[in-house]
């Protein structure tokens, strides 16, 4: 299956290698998402693959947040992977975590907003110490996040870290990420690749039915119900619409929303400025 947006490559040891390449930044768009949708359909039942690494092509960016140009565009293709009902981001982020393969997210860039909830959807996440930050933003935009972010960060932060992290909406260096749970470790970016490779092929020798029902009773312990995920995606999709909401996003476009220069770079820091 052809995948535009993603550059695929697997091993004999049933590991597969996945790589976003959205130009210009991995946002999350129609064309990326329509990929995931193919993919998670895909890794249901392909009995070859056993873990699945996901990465980004772009150095600076894992993936940054959505595009917000394209909510209805995307979210239409989130609809194809569980139909109209279940038509976000956040659902599709929860059948990924309910695969029966392992998910790993390796992190470099920034992963922000429904790209820190992909990666929170993943089983583990490892990041670069030297360039990795992950936000939550939304509220610093008017809304609360809605695909997954305030279901896992709470399970997997606490409360209160859970509330610094949402409300405060700002940037986690990787080191910070790390100490709150955020992440499994923060690694120097020249040992973030054979770290994850070795763990990756490790839990690829073990015996497959092993892994999977270890994984499939962990998920029953911690992930949130479906109807949880179902409701902060109608609350942010309510929200993000609204006149506050819009003010603040047509002022962040002003100052260069969605394009590679500062804002996207700092924008933690920058919608505290607002």
């Amino acid at each position: 299956m052809m995948y535009p947006t993603l550059r695929l490559a697997s091993t004999d040891e049933g590991v597969l290698s996945v790589v976003m390449d959205a130009p210009p930044m991995n946002l999350i768009g129609p064309e990326l998402v329509r990929d995931l949708v193919k993919l998670v359909g895909e890794l249901e039942t392909d009995q070859g693959v056993r873990v699945v690494v996901l990465e980004s092509a772009d150095p600076e960016y894992f993936v940054p947040h959505v595009d917000l140009t394209k909510v209805a565009d995307y979210t239409t293709e989130a609809a194809r992977a569980g139909g109209p009902g279940d038509a976000s981001l956040g659902m599709l982020w929860y059948r990924l975590s309910k695969l029966p393969v392992v998910t790993i997210a390796k992190i470099r860039g920034r992963a922000r907003g429904a790209g820190s909830e992909l990666a929170l959807a993943c089983d583990m996440r490892f990041a670069s110490r030297e360039n990795a930050v992950l936000g939550q933003i939304e509220v610093g935009t008017g809304a609360p996040p809605g695909a997954g972010g305030m279901q896992h960060l709470t399970r997997l932060l606490g409360r209160g870290r859970a509330m610094e992290a949402i409300l405060g909406a700002d940037d986690f260096d990787a080191d910070t990420a790390e100490r709150y749970g955020w992440i499994n470790r923060a690694l120097p970016d020249a040992e973030l690749d054979a770290f994850v490779s070795r763990l990756a092929g490790r839990i690829a020798s073990f015996p497959v039915e092993g892994v999977r029902t270890a994984k499939r009773v962990l998920n029953e312990l911690t992930l949130p119900a479906a109807d949880a995920v179902r409701a902060d995606a109608i609350r942010f999709r309510d929200l993000v619409a609204a006149d506050a909401s819009q003010a603040r996003v047509r002022a962040l476009f002003a100052q260069g929303l969605q394009t590679r220069g500062p804002l996207e770079l700092h924008l933690g820091e920058r919608l505290g400025d607002l």
